[in-house]
């Protein structure tokens, strides 16, 4: 499947890069949409997978308006670009619940790796009742967004069970069950799958050596980690690395 990104940016610069880096990472772009009414119009009009929002759109409405908007629908992940960090800002920006959120000026690999991330873990969502319509398990897929977000946020460390029950009212046992039952694989594998989704997006967009890598990501044994890093995608790191360079440069 070849994703669809709408970038919505006023300063034409920005965009071109963005849509530039973008492109080259094989993504579909729908760039030059500089409102939020025009950006809606496109989302309503036709298919789009992930947002790439300026707060900063010098319109009566901002990024954080379109936010909004995006929250409420409940279909599309969204991810904030923006110079400003100050307390005001963020705290507006994170009431829209945003997917993520990158500091101006970034980095082409933080781009590409923020952007590969939330369309992963957006594909997997089963859990956010404030994007949900259905009145039912109110509070078990909120309680569990906590654990997903702990996770992300500290997915280069050893994380434990006590750590992620500790998100919840609920004991490590029943923390297991409803995450398993809900998420569809064990805290465990979980882990493990976004530890090696963050190896792969190392493995392409940088030169750090294999070994780093997987101690980056916190295996405390490279062995280990080339033995489940081929296990999960049949490959072994190197030939992952070397697999897509070569059709980066097709």
């Amino acid at each position: 499947m070849k994703f669809t990104i709408l970038i919505v940016e006023d300063e034409y610069l920005i965009s071109w890069s963005i849509k530039t880096i973008l492109i080259e990472e094989g993504y579909n772009v729908i760039s030059e949409i500089e409102s939020v009414e025009d950006a809606i119009g496109v989302i309503e009009s036709q298919p789009v997978h992930l947002v790439l929002l300026d707060i900063n759109l010098k319109k009566d409405k901002d990024g954080i308006d379109l936010g909004h908007y995006l929250l409420a629908k409940a279909t599309l992940p969204f991810i904030y670009l923006t110079s400003n960090t100050d307390k005001i800002t963020i705290d507006r920006a994170s009431e829209t619940r945003p997917q993520g959120y990158l500091i101006k000026p970034y980095r082409a690999v933080d781009l590409k790796t923020t952007v590969a991330i939330v369309l992963n873990n957006f594909s997997l969502r089963k859990i956010d009742t404030t994007r949900a319509d259905e009145a039912t398990s109110d509070t078990i897929p909120f309680i569990l967004k906590k654990t997903i977000d702990y996770i992300n946020e500290n997915v280069n460390n050893h994380i434990s069970i006590e750590e992620l029950a500790l998100q919840t009212s609920w004991s490590s046992q029943h923390f297991l069950r409803m995450f398993s039952k809900y998420v569809g694989l064990t805290p465990l594998k979980y882990i493990t799958y976004r530890k090696i989704e963050k190896a792969k997006a190392l493995l392409i967009e940088t030169n750090i050596a294999t070994r780093h890598i997987s101690y980056e990501i916190g295996f405390t044994s490279h062995g280990n980690f080339c033995v489940v890093f081929k296990k999960l995608t049949g490959k072994t790191p190197d030939e992952y690395r070397k697999t897509n360079a070569v059709n980066k440069l097709r």
